[in-house]
This record gives C-alpha cells, structure tokens and sequence, in this order.
C-alpha cells in the first residue's frame, strides 16, 4: 500500500502543464497505466544521460510497446493513430516517397485525402511536425497520422521490396509509339509497373483493374481472396488500360470486343509470365491479370500436408503402372500443385513423362511439357492424341473440359498408361457423375479410375496475431465434441492486417475399389455414403482438423467448404 502510494504521489507531481496546454509524453503514459512513475524516472535520467529519446528508450527496454508508444504521441500532437496493418495502401501515393527517404523520415505516404493533399504515417511526429522537409520531398500538403514504429519499418520494406522490369524487347516498338501516345506516359507506366509490382510481392495470384463510373479499382487476390490495393482516377483510366493491352501485345484501338494476351516480366531476378485478358464492361474495359511464377519451385508431396492414411492411399493409386487420377475442385484449389507433387515423385531417367497444360505452370527438368494453343489448333483433345503416338508412360492432362478429351484420357489409362487429370467438380463422389455426363461408360470409369482426390485451400492463421479463444456450444458440436480451445483471426502488420498468411490444403481422397466400383452407376449420394462409410475423410472434417490444429479457423474453413459437405 505504502508502495503504491508513493507511486500516485509521483505521478501526481509529473508535468502535466496547464489546462489546454499539451501534455508531456511520459505523463500521458503514465496517466495510461503504460508506464510506471520510477520507470519514467530511470528513462527521464537516461535521455539526459544518453541523448536518446524518451520513446526510443521505454521501448527498447520493453516497458512500453511501439503501438503504446505511437497512440501516445498521436493523442501528444493531436493526430490520429494508424494500425498500419490494417490500412489500405495506396501505391499510386507510396510511390511520392523513393524508399530511401521513406527510410530516412521514418514516414510512408498511405492515400490521398484530396488532389493537393496525402495522408503520411509517420512514427515520430517531432521530426517532422516542424521541418518543411517532407512536404517539399512530396511537393503536396502532407496531413501526417502517426503508427508504430516496427510496424511502419516492416511496411515500408514490404512496399519497397523488388523493382519490376518488364521484358521490353517483347514489345512491339511501333504499338509503343501509340495512336494517341498517353500509356507511354511516366506515370502510367509507373503506376502499372508499381501495382503489379506490390501484387507479387504480396503473393497475389490474380489483379484486377475494375472500371467504376468515376474511376477504376485494383484488387488483387491473395491466398484465394480479393483485397482492394488501389483507386485509379478517371483520368488515368485510359492510360493504364491502353498500358496494359500494350505489354500483352493487344489492339489498344479495339475497345468493343474481349482480348488475350501475355508478357514476359522479372520481379526481384526472378522470370515470370502474366496473362492478361481484357473484357469490356458498362464502365470501359476490365483488366485480368494471372500471375505465373514460370522460375518458382513446386511443392513436394510431403509437403503437401495431407494427412496419413490420406497420402498412403494417393501413394498407392500413383505408384501403379496405369490407371487415372483425378483432383477436382473449384478453380485455384492447388488441384495442378497436387499432380505437380506426383510427377516431382514418378520423375526418374526410366519413364517418359509428358504433359499437357493451359497454362505450363511450372518447368520441370526432365518432362515434355506442351502448352495448349486454341489459335492454332492445338487443343487438350488433338495434342493428347499426338502425344499417345509418341510413347509416354505418365500422362498429366491439365484439364478435362469436354467429351472428347475425357474419352481419349480414360481410354489411355486403361492401355498402359498412367493419366493424372483434373476435373472442375465439388468432392470426389460427383467427379464420377461428371465423367458420366461427359459420355463416359460406368464400366470404363469403374475399371480405369485408380483414385479421385478433393481439394480446397484454406487461409493459414497468421502465428503472429491469430487470438485463441473458448468455442461455444455450438462450435463444439461442429467439432464433434472435441478441443476446447480455438484461434481465430486477428490481423497485424505481418499479415497485411487481414489475420491471415499462406494457405493450406484440404483434402478427399477416395480410393475407387471394391465397394465404390459397384456403385459407379449408382447416384452421387449413395457413392459419397458409401466412401464416408468406408472410412473417407471429408473436406469439412480435414477442415475441422486444421482448426483443432489451431492451423485455420472454423470461419475460414467454413468459407471454402459451404454448408453442403459433410
């Protein structure tokens, strides 16, 4: 009691100055319980000792965090506090900052508040509240909020991470001096450049450009889900679509009808292709872009993270001498990785392995890779046709699309030939329906079809802030009565503020022996009844596997598999 006393009498006697005047940083910490009176004691007598500032030495010894830290200093100087985690960037206004001054400052600019003005996060606002230096470095009215420290470091690499350089040698010279010659201006092409730029860098699969009545919106979808990145102005709509059809080689007068095309870039040294598609829309023209990691690696099957008994039964249905295997699922399930894994364990100098894809996701050393080609005629049907003439063992069909090609597939994994194959359909039970709808015999599924795998994936919880968390009755019940404890998302700057980081796998794997192979005429109902009975494990229980494992979240997993797998 005589301790704590004491303690209130020495607050009492901070200087907490005059009715309206701004109080001092160690007395709105205290007054915040962030800090105790000695502790700012020791740290009042190391500034004077040191020179270092009062913030910089409560956080470095752990006394005060650096988000405790910026809250203060924003209520000091009347500014708002930025949770920079969770804001939305605008790379259009980060690009006003090269990233060494960003460094320098210790300060990044986030959106624009108008025309002539930019909203900047800041860690200290008494290095900049009075220097002109920011403001001229940005040439615009600067409306500073201030965020934590680590946080704002962590931020300001992340959107400085690599340059882009896109191949220009691929572009045609004549289209690059254009009709009207605007996406040859800097800032289109920097703006472009820079949103894709910050799309791979946080791992986006997909951008889009999406023309709205004053304007166009950027999203990128990362780990399976969109996220806006940014608002292009009206203005600079035109410029940035005609930027984007001339990098894919695109008739930037051709505004009425949908286009493809493709360009090779280098991001941080490393090759990649985009396909771009452009479609036009009430607004103007839509851009997609589908971003291929041509350089990057695959995953491993061990990788994989499938589960035991689940991985023995894939491991036996591609370890047979022919035969099909099938993974189905939604578009962007990992369907393409999983059959990657397998052709990564059957490659060896004794097979010949060739595959047929649109697009080649992957280079792997040692298999025949043909990439599909509609223009020319090349279709998954007449280029499987060709390449059985041609003596392959494996087979990796990157989709059965239609009659044709599904036939031809499954009468190749019945004459010797092993045939990994995917099909767009929800769980592995109505993968057998499909191939019937698309002409299929049931006797030749039923004799050819080695095993038929699910998939879906899943956003990984984010091990730096996901919150554990007592589930309820009801969460209970949809676990099967087990585990007590949960975790749910946060977000923090390590996640982009999404909670979230990676993605994780699914999965149904269903072996089509005994039972299930005199059931392929029967209904999709009375097949997945039949697999469960024999001991299948659903998407949703795999799902519920990774929220007792803490690995994902029960809302999360409930997103990818709906409310109709059981």
């Amino acid at each position: 009691m005589a301790d704590s006393a004491e303690h209130m009498e020495a607050a009492a006697s901070l200087p907490f100055g005059r009715a309206g005047a701004r109080l001092h940083l160690g007395a709105l910490l205290v007054r915040d319980g962030l800090l105790a009176p000695e502790q700012l004691e020791a740290a009042l007598a190391e500034k004077e000792a040191s020179g270092r500032r009062l913030g910089e030495i409560v956080v470095a010894r752990g006394w005060v965090s650096a988000g405790g830290l910026a809250r203060a200093l924003a209520e000091q100087h009347d500014l708002q506090y930025l949770d920079i985690g969770r804001a939305e960037l605008d790379p259009a206004a980060i690009d006003l900052l090269p990233e060494k001054f960003a460094a320098r400052y210790q300060a990044l600019p986030i959106r624009f508040l108008a025309e002539d003005t930019v909203l900047v996060a800041v860690a200290d606002p008494t290095n900049v509240v009075n220097s002109d230096d920011l403001r001229l470095a940005l040439g615009l009215n600067v409306r500073l909020t201030v965020a934590a420290v680590d946080d704002l470091t962590k931020t300001i690499a992340r959107v400085h991470r690599h340059s882009l350089e896109v191949n220009q040698e691929e572009l045609s010279e004549d289209v690059e001096d254009l009709r009207a010659g605007v996406a040859t201006s800097a800032p289109a092409i920097k703006l472009v450049n820079s949103l894709i730029g910050q799309a791979i860098a946080d791992g986006a699969s997909d951008l889009h450009f999406e023309p709205k009545p004053d304007g166009m919106t950027v999203r990128a979808r990362i780990d399976g889900v969109t996220r806006r990145i940014a608002e292009v102005p009206k203005a600079l709509q035109p410029a940035v679509t005609s930027r984007l059809k001339i990098m894919g080689e695109l008739d930037i007068a051709e505004r009425r009808t949908p286009q493809d095309g493709r360009v090779s870039i280098r991001f941080g040294g490393v090759p990649m292709d985009i396909r771009i598609a452009i479609l036009p829309t009430t607004f103007g023209e839509q851009a997609v872009l589908r971003i291929l990691h041509r350089g990057a690696g695959h995953r491993g099957l061990v990788e994989l993270g499938m589960r035991p008994d689940a991985e023995e039964t894939f491991l036996r249905a591609i370890r047979q001498p022919y035969g099909a295997v099938v993974a189905c699922g939604p578009t962007g399930s990992g369907k393409t990785t999983t059959l990657y894994a397998a052709l990564d364990l059957l490659n060896d100098e004794g097979r010949v392995l060739t595959t047929i894809e649109d697009p080649v996701e992957y280079h792997i050393p040692g298999v025949n890779q043909i990439e599909v080609n509609t223009r020319s005629g090349l279709t998954f049907a007449r280029g499987l046709r060709t390449i059985l003439r041609s003596d392959p063992d494996i087979l990796l069909v990157g989709e059965v699309r239609d009659e044709e090609t599904a036939r031809i597939a499954i009468q190749a994994a019945m004459t010797g030939h092993l045939v990994l194959t995917t099909l767009h359909t929800h769980n592995a039970a109505s993968s057998i329906a499909r191939l019937k709808d698309m002409g299929v015999e049931p006797a030749l599924i039923a004799s050819s079809i080695n095993c038929i795998v699910a998939q879906r994936l899943a956003r990984r919880l984010c091990l730096n802030c996901r919150e554990q968390y007592m589930r309820s009755a009801a969460e209970l019940t949809e676990l099967d009565g087990e585990t007590a404890v949960l975790y749910r998302a946060q977000g923090c700057v390590s996640c982009a503020g999404t909670g979230y980081s990676g993605r994780v796998a699914l999965y149904e794997v269903l072996p089509v022996v005994g039972s299930i192979r005199r059931l392929i005429e029967s209904s999709t109902e009375e097949i997945f009844a039949a697999a469960v009975e024999a001991g299948m494990t659903t998407l949703r229980h795999d799902g519920m596997r990774l929220c007792r494992e803490g690995v994902s979240s029960l809302e999360e997993i409930r997103r990818v598999t709906g409310d109709r797998l059981s």
